[in-house]
């Protein structure tokens, strides 16, 4: 199997880390990415869609872990880590979160080569399709599209990364200081009031009665809900 031209995501926090890799692997004829935080290589992913996605724990704004956990919501993509954290129970946990393979820094380029090249063989041939649906609506994450029974819903651009936020979280509560954060960043966490504002105008848009909340329900004192079976059995 030829892995020339494969796509490959570099999460990593490092400038000098990203660069080398950037060398080394269009030197191969991949195809290079680059994201410094964990929300940045996020949103990466659903807009480039990798093939390989190599990944450093220590990042700036979350830990690894917790990004593995996400794009395993949604995506089989495999996962690399490179990480200075050599203890086992480092790796056992970034394993069972998701990821497929695990390097230590320093690490030799042949070695991540070679490991590229097992994944790449041994990932399933089939596209990662990030189209997500509930009830009438559905949200093609790698187009940014929210379609309502078929037709584009005009959402701005916080709209849309809240619903996208909700929706990959669907079924789950999520509280409101995980939402400020995602979306706005660690400094927001106390600002409740953007997101009464942001999720009523989602529901005028996406519900049929935003007074009776189908789609996106409010735990109250906690944060919102999206249930993804609402719309067959109501609520």
């Amino acid at each position: 199997m030829s892995t020339e031209g494969a796509r490959i995501l570099v999460i990593d926090d490092e400038k000098q880390i990203r660069r080398m890799l950037n060398i080394a692997l269009t030197g191969h004829s991949y195809n290079i990415a680059e994201a410094a935080t964990g929300h940045e290589g996020l949103n990466q992913a659903t807009i480039f869609h990798p093939d390989i996605i190599i990944l450093d724990l220590g990042l700036p704004d979350c830990d690894g872990h917790e990004v593995v956990s996400k794009l395993r919501e949604w995506t089989e993509t495999p996962i690399i880590i490179l990480s200075v954290r050599e203890q086992e129970s480092e790796k056992i946990k970034a394993l069972d979160a998701g990821a497929d393979d695990y390097l230590t820094k320093p690490f030799n380029m042949g070695e991540l080569l070679a490991r590229i090249r097992v994944a790449l063989r041994r990932s399933a041939k089939t596209v990662d399709e990030p189209v997500l649906a509930f009830g009438e609506i559905t949200l093609d994450i790698a187009r940014r599209i929210v379609s309502l029974r078929g037709k584009e819903l005009k959402l701005t651009p916080t709209e849309y990364e809240i619903l996208k936020y909700l929706t990959l979280q669907a079924d789950r509560v999520v509280t409101h200081q995980q939402l400020l954060r995602a979306i706005w960043g660690p400094n927001y966490q106390e600002h409740t009031h953007y997101l009464r504002i942001y999720v009523g105008q989602l529901r005028r848009k996406i519900e049929a009665d935003p007074t009776q909340p189908r789609y996106i329900l409010t735990e109250s004192g906690i944060g919102y809900r999206l249930v993804k079976d609402s719309y067959i059995k109501g609520n």
